[in-house]
């Protein structure tokens, strides 16, 4: 029944698309597609009207159809980025055809071009790779392309670092902690939360964390390593955008940044690779502090692995391109802290001594460092990993209706030792996972409709626990926790205000999910030497994060009053879920 149900939605999805492309008056180009628009001449530079043309993409073949207006001028949008060729013809003059024209993506650019006097048979070719292309595009912006990627060594494959190329971006340098992202980069003194993100023309600004941050759609969607193939693999990747100010008026929903990332689609040709990056323990010098405690080296170890193969299922019609990224990291860390020594856990009442046997054991010799309090050192590593999905289908459907569905797929987890005691680790899963559709239709010579629907989901739960490193022991859950609640839905936060790394919690920290439905649909019309741009962008957001029913926090300040089983005082905290609904529109036009 279930896949029945899938397969019904997907279906429905398409339908919505079609009817938003067909049904749906002019409202031009996505943010993730390019136009390219020409003044056709004859030798004395007089206009030349009703002559048909011809883009061709060089990789795929697909064909985009226009004609010259009375004023001589032709505009095509909703171009793919890549590599074209345009043809030009006209009854009474030379076939006139460009090659090596390269659009990248959000591109608007003009050309100008001449036609001889002769006859249609002749074909006048010109590398198009060298002419100055005029563009009406007036914003500020850096466009890196995938084999531009694919030659820099990218630690980790993420291409956060190349942002930074961009005039105007710099790193945030605000505080980030666990419970509040800001963002990691700032453009032009914006806030951090201020930059929009976009794949293939809609929102990607549906991270949340597994905390409260972001629940408004402020931030891009990251994996729990903060790495951008949650949003697109480096190797799925055509290319982005990144406009830090003038921008059109499609990017006005934020102030900061605007990153247009365009997937990469298959071509005529079947196409794949397969990686593997690592780095190892060998390959690594030892922390400073491990050596100066005489601790053993900790593993380290990064696998970065993965591949992708496109190709065509029908030629020149239907093209489909998978990509899949795994990583597998476990990074080493040193921790230095201090612990309850042996007299302080013998001295305690009995009541109290399970919270102070639960911190690891001092190491034999050890000098106390206060009064009760021995320090403790250890090395360890600490794992993580994610995965990154993706598939995408490309269709023409006919010479003025093109299709395109993505599906991607991201879950990322990690475990975090030693933010409290070296036996407690604080356990984050998280998932992201988007589906879009869209359609390309091009009503006229002069009219193109430009639509897109997303629906994305993300969303992961963070929990804490102790296991018995170092000799620690888990405290009991049922002397904590009033029945029906254990470490599975109650959080327990053992305040320990004094020593190095005393305090922690134990159970469930949070769980969020946010789930956005976005749809966009621009057009563009040539009206003589007018270009008009307009449409809408609809997005939905219902967040909501839980947090445990039962939260029980004493606090104590000083080693004395715990042996004496005195709280400084105690919270007993019930927190109700959180939900959110958010409705936005946004409506543009342009005229240039």
């Amino acid at each position: 029944m279930s896949g029945r149900i899938y397969a019904v939605s997907l279906t429905c999805i398409f339908s919505l698309v079609l009817f938003l492309a067909i049904a749906l008056p002019a409202f031009g180009q996505s943010a993730d597609r390019a136009r390219i628009t020409a003044v056709v001449e004859d030798p004395s530079e007089a206009r030349i009207p009703n002559a048909s043309v011809k883009l061709i993409n060089a990789e795929t073949g697909a064909e985009s159809n226009s004609s010259t207006n009375k004023d001589g001028i032709f505009a095509i949008t909703g171009v793919l980025p890549g590599h074209y060729t345009l043809q030009i013809k006209r009854e009474g003059f030379d076939t006139a055809q460009l090659t090596g024209i390269t659009l990248n993506v959000g591109d608007d650019k003009n050309l100008v071009v001449g036609m001889k006097i002769g006859q249609v048979a002749q074909t006048v070719t010109v590398d198009a790779s060298a002419i100055t292309v005029n563009t009406t595009d007036a914003s500020v912006s850096t466009v890196v392309d995938r084999q531009f990627i694919e030659n820099l060594p990218l630690n980790g494959r993420s291409f956060q670092s190349l942002l930074y190329l961009t005039p105007g971006v710099s790193q945030n340098t605000q505080v980030v902690v666990k419970f509040e992202n800001k963002g990691e980069f700032v453009v032009n003194g914006q806030r951090g939360d201020a930059n929009y993100w976009m794949v293939d023309g809609v929102s990607a600004n549906l991270g949340t964390g597994v905390e409260r941050s972001g629940l408004t759609g402020t931030l891009g969607a990251t994996n729990l390593l903060g790495g951008t193939s949650a949003l697109v693999s480096v190797d799925a990747l055509q290319e982005f955008r990144i406009e830090t100010s003038s921008y059109a008026p499609e990017f006005g929903r934020v102030p900061g940044g605007q990153i247009s990332i365009q997937t990469r689609s298959g071509t005529n040709k079947f196409h794949g690779t397969a990686f593997d990056y690592f780095r190892n323990t060998v390959l690594d010098a030892t922390d400073w502090f491990t050596t100066n405690k005489g601790l053993p080296k900790p593993p380290e170890r990064q696998n970065d692995f993965g591949g992708v193969i496109g190709g065509p299922i029908i030629k020149n019609k239907t093209f489909f391109f998978f990509s899949y990224e795994g990583i597998r990291l476990t990074l080493p860390k040193t921790f230095l802290g201090t612990v309850p020594d042996l007299a302080a856990r013998q001295s305690a009442i009995p009541a109290v001594q399970p919270y102070l046997n639960s911190y690891p054991l001092p190491k034999p010799g050890a000098v106390d460092v206060g009064p009760g309090l021995a320090p403790y050192s250890a090395s360890f590593s600490n794992p993580s990993s994610a995965d990154a999905y993706s598939i995408r289908i490309d269709h023409q459907l006919s010479k003025n209706l093109t299709l395109f569905g993505r599906y991607n797929q991201s879950p990322s987890s990690g475990a975090q030792r030693g933010s409290g005691p070296a036996n407690h680790l604080d356990v984050d899963s998280f998932q992201i996972r988007t589906a879009t559709v869209g359609a390309t239709w091009t009503k006229s010579s002069q009219v193109a409709n430009d639509a897109r629907f997303n629906y994305s989901t993300s969303g992961g739960t963070a929990r804490s626990f102790m296991d018995t490193f170092g000799g620690g022991t888990i405290p009991p859950a049922e002397s904590l926790f009033p029945s029906p609640f254990t470490y599975q839905n109650g959080v327990f936060l053992f305040a320990a205000f004094f020593g190095t790394n005393m305090a922690y919690p134990l159970g469930l920290d949070s769980r969020s999910r946010q789930r956005q439905y976005n749809a966009v649909d621009t057009v563009a019309v040539q009206k003589g030497v007018h270009s008009l741009k307009f449409g809408f962008d609809y997005r939905r957001l219902s967040p909501s994060i839980g947090y445990a029913g039962y939260q029980l926090f004493p606090i104590f300040v000083s080693l004395s009053e715990l042996e004496a089983g005195n709280t400084r005082f105690t919270l007993t905290l019930n927190t109700p879920p959180q939900k959110l609904l958010l409705h936005n529109l946004g409506v543009f036009a342009h005229d240039n």
